[in-house]
């Protein structure tokens, strides 16, 4: 029989946090090795549970959760939605510009398919958390990726993002805080990123999924509160900051002059009934998380789990000879960047192979993040005291060998991005 061949769209799509090098580390486990994982933001393997309450709303729901419920959500959840907008200022936010979805990358998706013909541009961050990339070019358009500057601690680029809009383009993402650089973007560059849209015309999509995970007293500003007249659609849910990622409990708004996109809202009213309906039993965590005690705030405030984490790790890295790092304001992750004379990496998926296979730790490239050069790495910092340390030493031997062996070595000089299936 001839070969069936997965679609054309997937040739340029990689998602490398669950990639080709997981893979690798799945076999190496079968092998009978222990991994230590620092590549996926996956709170609740790492001991962060979820408040009891929501917990036992849940359960005590569970009886009126076995029906579809209405295609956007159900009432409670999306009543709860809305005032937690009004809290963050977004105005002329009503219920029925309120979607709950399958956790925000349901939804990230849905709004793509619902917006995008063929060849139409979105301006996206690089760094990006991929999912964004993947969702434009599966929805028929082409991902533009503007740079975040590094010495701005991860700011947009604001020149960068001007000269890349065409007449193409028709959407902007923000992804503020950001995954993976832990940047919160100031006031000044949401209302620069604000006014770009208001004078092409362009829709604003910002990801807000780590909002209430901020350190050092960081304030994050939802960029739908600094306009009443741009088209906004802001995405959020329960996964990081209530530590339920299991549960899918997602949401997105659309706010601004909604009549200038009504069609689209259309579209995305098609789309929202088309899957039926969100996952019932999450939607009912929504209301108490949203009014419940917010306990992220212990963890994020100087003592708390995460800042002492986030603080251990950052410490740890930046220790390692030849390797920086802005200190994350916000999230699970550190971006270290490899000074490329110490490093000199031709291919860094290779490298973070290399670094699994040698060391038995798991980490994600910087170019999985549609990062354009091989010198930067994510790494998560939810483990526990113990296991960071353990893991940033085991990194740090491997690029000591690294820094002895670099004019032995034999990079691959095959590009990361463009071989997704290496390891398989």
């Amino acid at each position: 029989m001839k070969p069936i061949l997965k679609s054309q769209k997937l040739n340029h799509v990689c998602y490398d946090i669950r990639g080709s090098v997981l893979e690798l580390a799945q076999r190496i486990e079968e092998e009978g090795h222990k991994i230590i994982k620092l590549n996926i933001g996956n709170v609740g393997i790492f001991g962060f549970v979820p408040p009891e309450e929501i917990q036992l709303d849940m359960m005590r729901n569970l009886s009126n959760a076995s029906a579809y419920s209405d295609s956007k959500g159900i009432f409670s959840a999306r009543k709860a939605i809305m005032q937690y907008c009004q809290e963050k200022g977004i105005q002329g936010v009503a219920l029925d510009d309120v979607y709950t979805g399958n956790g925000v990358s349901e939804l990230i998706v849905l709004s793509m398919n619902a917006l995008l013909n063929d060849g139409d541009e979105v301006l996206v961050p690089a760094p990006d958390y991929p999912l964004w990339t993947a969702a434009v070019s599966l929805s028929g358009g082409t991902p533009v990726h503007y740079l975040c500057d590094e010495s701005k601690d991860w700011a947009p680029d604001l020149n960068d993002l001007r000269k890349k809009i065409t007449p193409r383009t028709k959407a902007s993402v923000a992804i503020n805080p950001n995954n993976p650089t832990g940047a919160i973007y100031s006031k000044e560059v949401l209302l620069e990123i604000t006014q770009m849209a208001r004078e092409h015309g362009l829709i604003l999509f910002s990801d807000e999924i780590y909002d209430k995970m901020s350190y050092d007293g960081a304030k994050h500003i939802s960029l739908a509160s600094l306009s009443t007249d741009v088209v906004i659609i802001t995405f959020n849910g329960l996964s990081k900051n209530y530590r339920s990622c299991g549960y899918r409990a997602g949401w997105m708004i659309v706010s601004g002059d909604k009549e200038m996109v009504r069609d689209y809202i259309e579209g995305l009213n098609m789309l929202a009934s088309m899957r039926l309906c969100a996952n019932v039993p999450g939607q009912y965590a929504i209301q108490t998380a949203l009014g419940g005690y917010q306990s992220i705030n212990d963890l994020v405030s100087e003592g708390g789990r995460l800042a002492k984490q986030r603080d251990l790790a950052w410490q740890l890295i930046t220790d390692i000879p030849g390797v920086t790092c802005v200190k994350p304001k916000s999230a699970l992750y550190l971006f270290p960047k490899l000074d490329s004379e110490m490093y000199p990496i031709e291919d860094d998926q290779q490298f973070v192979a290399d670094l699994l296979k040698e060391e038995k730790v798991l980490l994600v490239q910087g170019s999985g993040f549609n990062w354009g050069k091989p010198d930067h790495f994510r790494v998560v910092f939810l483990p526990h005291e113990d296991v960071l340390k353990e893991a940033i030493g085991r990194l740090a031997r491997f690029l000591e060998r690294y820094r002895n062996n670099k004019h032995s070595r034999k990079a691959s000089s095959t590009a990361a991005k463009a071989s997704c299936n290496r390891f398989k």
